[in-house]
């Protein structure tokens, strides 16, 4: 380039700190303006620690549900040889371990962007109201914790700052009894009886953790099923689990308030019902964190719900100025946040770049069983959007299901009618986070369920109902006389 080009990224969870290590790697002079810590909430308040609480929980459920079956007795009135033992849960030492591994998690991420070269600043950022310079560079302000405001100068400036919990105005929290999913981490004992409100992904992973966990768990949920957003099938069976466990789920039913009283709390319901517990978990979205950032007056465009306009590359209506991760609404994921930094610092910097592909993304809902999923969807396939061919295997015939006491879940594959080209997935196991893999991998390099079924497998295995998946719908396509 004959200069070194200035980037300014202003927050620092997956989008900000993956962007920065890409444009150091492209020989950019790169400033990172934090307010909280490395690895943003991704790290320090939503994704690492909720799926280490939940790492927990999945232990306490996989013995409740298989020791029996599997053979393995407990001694619970030390009448046996062995000294009885009580399995419980000591909340306080979980929620502390918690937040050590953030805490070490965002450590870490310091510690490999400062290697890169990256200058990280605290404070809180926002663009210049001034606009773009002359020779189109941008200014972005910081205000400093110490009440001192800093001005840089930057060729490009990404907008990476993330979302907070959606608050109810007559469901205020006070990180007691009144929870957001940020301020759980703080209890020192278990919720005896908890109240989730909100059955989208975060509401059910901690509906589904804190049952696991000995909670008295009662799951409000405005629309007919839990996880509206999922595949049918999959939301389907994770309901029937969650009753089955005892979980009170309760369908077509909005909260309209939560009030503390004492150590209760009361949920009224829209139709007037009241529901009582000790404690109530609001999961009822997010807002993205935009307001107050000079955006719009900078010409940066934000939807009806503050989210940043963006297009495939990341850039915004605002020349010079790109956004990733849940600022933009795109598809709220820490994975997609990173890719969305990564190509933005391409794009900025004059690399090759590939415009961001939303159906190649491998997404998991963090409950037990897991959904995971990938690619088109039953949905689509039902609006007509995609023509598919789909096949749903069971694991209950699986033999390495069979071995691990697994009865719920299944493999879905859906494939192109004629060249029968892998469009999507859904896995529902445990740990389907780790089974979609391969069915990402043949979405994104438009495999064949010939070619997948004709890899090998581990036998026995869980992964061997892809394969067999793939084989039903290659003989479905020889009976309709398309191969």
């Amino acid at each position: 380039m004959g200069y070194v080009t200035r980037i300014v990224i202003i927050g620092g969870g997956p989008g900000g700190y993956e962007a920065a290590l890409v444009a150091a790697q492209l020989g950019a002079e790169v400033t990172v303006v934090d307010r909280d810590g490395l690895g943003g909430s991704a790290v320090l308040t939503d994704c690492v620690p909720s799926k280490t609480l939940i790492a927990t929980a999945e232990v306490m459920t996989t013995f409740d549900s298989s020791y029996e079956e599997l053979g393995i007795t407990v001694d619970q009135d030390g009448a046996g040889d062995r000294e009885s033992k009580v399995i419980g849960v000591d909340l306080g030492k979980v929620n502390r371990r918690v937040k050590r591994l953030a805490i070490a998690q965002s450590h870490d991420i310091t510690q490999s962007v400062t290697r890169a070269g990256v200058t990280v600043l605290r404070g809180r950022g926002r663009l210049g109201a001034g606009g773009q310079a002359v020779d189109g560079s941008r200014e972005v302000l910081v205000d400093a914790p110490d009440g001192a405001v800093h001005s840089l100068r930057a060729d490009a400036v990404l907008i990476a700052t993330g979302a907070h919990p959606r608050e109810l105005p007559d469901a205020q929290p006070d990180g007691e009894r009144i929870l957001t999913w940020t301020q759980v981490y703080d209890l020192e004992e278990l919720p005896r009886e908890l109240i989730v409100v909100g059955s989208g992904v975060t509401g059910a992973e901690f509906a589904g953790a804190y049952q696991a966990l000995g909670s008295k768990v009662t799951l409000v949920s405005s629309r007919d099923r839990v996880l509206p957003g999922e595949d049918p099938d999959a939301a389907e069976v994770l309901e029937d689990v969650f009753r089955r466990r005892g979980m009170n789920v309760m369908g077509r039913s909005r909260a309209e308030s939560a009030k503390r009283l004492g150590d209760r709390v009361e949920v009224t319901l829209s139709d007037g019902t009241v529901i009582e517990g000790t404690h109530c978990l609001m999961a009822v979205g997010s807002i993205p964190n935009t307001a107050d950032m000079g955006l719009e007056e900078a010409g940066v465009k934000l939807n009806d719900w503050g989210q940043i306009q963006v297009d495939r590359v990341s850039r915004t209506s605002a020349p010079g100025v790109y956004a990733a991760g849940d600022c933009t609404g795109v598809f709220m994921l820490a994975s997609v946040a990173a890719m969305q930094g990564r190509i933005a610092m391409y794009h900025a910097l004059g690399d090759a770049v590939q415009p961001l592909n939303l159906k190649t993304v491998a997404s998991n809902v963090f409950t037990d069983p897991e959904i995971a999923t990938v690619g088109y969807t039953a949905a689509d396939v039902e609006c007509g959007k995609m023509d598919a061919v789909v096949v749903k295997l069971p694991l209950r015939g699986n033999p390495r299901a069979k071995m691990q006491g697994i009865r719920d879940g299944f493999v879905k594959l859906f494939c192109r009618p004629g060249t029968g080209i892998v469009v999507g997935g859904v896995v529902v196991a445990p740990r389907a986070s780790e089974l979609i893999h391969p069915i990402a991998l043949a979405v994104d390099a438009n495999l064949t369920v010939e070619q997948v079924a004709s890899a090998f497998t581990v036998y026995p295995s869980v992964s061997g109902s892809t394969a067999e998946a793939a084989r039903q719908l290659h003989i479905r396509k020889r009976s309709a006389g398309e191969s």
